[in-house]
């Protein structure tokens, strides 16, 4: 029975965030392989044998010793949100040592996570996205009329390396901008500043089959804040509706241009892409290819509407990845 490591954790603000998402997958993984939790995190990688177990984990070989017994780790699943594993550090390195791994590769991983970087490779094949200004750097003089006149307010600030909205923030004055722009430097090392778009946001999770990508049921998300951010997604701030309430040709639309993009990024295993719905045109947000996967989270609630349990799933992406 192979043995699989589940790496979760990571350097990132959304650290237990991904151990919830890791235990979730543990707890609903097929019968047919024999799962750990990995945790990695500022102390050192361990493998957690217990809740009050935490076995020192060595990342060159890939094992631990439990006693006497040595626990070799055959297959990996990335699933730190953030650094370094969205970002697809994790992956590259686990190719140096000869690991396979069930997750998008590190080129796919690195490109998706930067939000400019991806919406660009998109807009180059025709898929719509916002109206956009870059930063590169903390130190850029951002000159707040000039982005105004081109985007229009509101806009919303974003770190274009993190994710959960951490640092994301919706302005609609021209004294928020310069605020704004230094809290998302705060996330992350490039800051995107993107035009509001103003629709109905529905997301579609993607997942590779032995008979080839799956588009999910789609939510639509109705926050009870300006928009989705961290307590709206993880502290019950916002109504997540699976299926989304629009029309059965539209949600076509939606998940067929879906599967397009996780096609065009060479994406594996699960990934959700956000949208947002402006008079039935579908404008691409950002793709994740490490998406939530606690009992909070959109993805699991996505699966139970298709009429699959989570084990069922798992036993699909393990059929179709390894």
């Amino acid at each position: 029975m192979k043995k699989v490591g589940i790496i979760c954790g990571g350097f990132s603000s959304e650290y237990d965030i991904s151990v919830k998402s890791g235990m979730n997958i543990l707890n609903n993984f097929p019968n047919s392989f024999e799962p750990y939790l990995i945790l990695l995190n500022s102390d050192g990688w361990f493998l957690q044998e217990s809740i009050e177990n935490l076995l020192p984990f060595n990342p060159g070989n890939f094992s631990c010793y439990n006693k006497d017994e040595k626990i070799q780790i055959d297959l990996a699943i990335v699933y730190i949100h953030g650094d370094p594993g969205e970002n697809g550090k994790i992956q590259a390195y686990l190719e140096m040592i000869n690991i396979p791994y069930v997750n998008s590769g590190p080129l796919a991983s690195q490109l998706s996570f930067d939000k400019w970087y991806c919406n660009q490779f998109l807009s180059g094949f025709g898929i719509n996205v916002a109206r956009s200004v870059y930063l590169k750097n903390s130190d850029q003089t951002v000159a707040v009329k000039k982005i105004i006149n081109e985007l229009e307010l509101p806009v919303f600030v974003k770190p274009c390396d993190s994710g959960s909205s951490y640092g994301i923030v919706k302005v609609s004055t021209e004294e928020e901008l310069i605020p704004a722009v230094e809290r998302a430097f705060g996330e992350g090392r490039a800051v995107i500043i993107e035009r509001f778009l103003d629709g109905i946001e529905v997301t579609c999770g993607v997942y590779r089959t032995l008979d080839g990508p799956v588009a999910l049921p789609l939510t639509e998300i109705v926050s009870e804040k300006e928009f989705f951010d961290y307590e709206a997604k993880y502290e019950g701030l916002s109504q997540e509706i699976t299926p989304a309430r629009i029309s059965v040709e539209l949600t076509k639309k939606v998940q067929q241009l879906s599967i397009e993009i996780y096609e065009l990024l060479q994406l594996r295993s699960i990934s959700r892409i956000d949208f947002m719905l402006v008079e039935n045109v579908p404008y691409v947000i950002e793709v994740n290819t490490t998406p939530g996967f606690s009992n909070e989270s959109i993805v699991p609630k996505m699966i139970g509407a298709s009429g699959k349990s989570l084990k069922e799933f798992w036993t699909e992406i393990m059929a179709a990845e390894i």
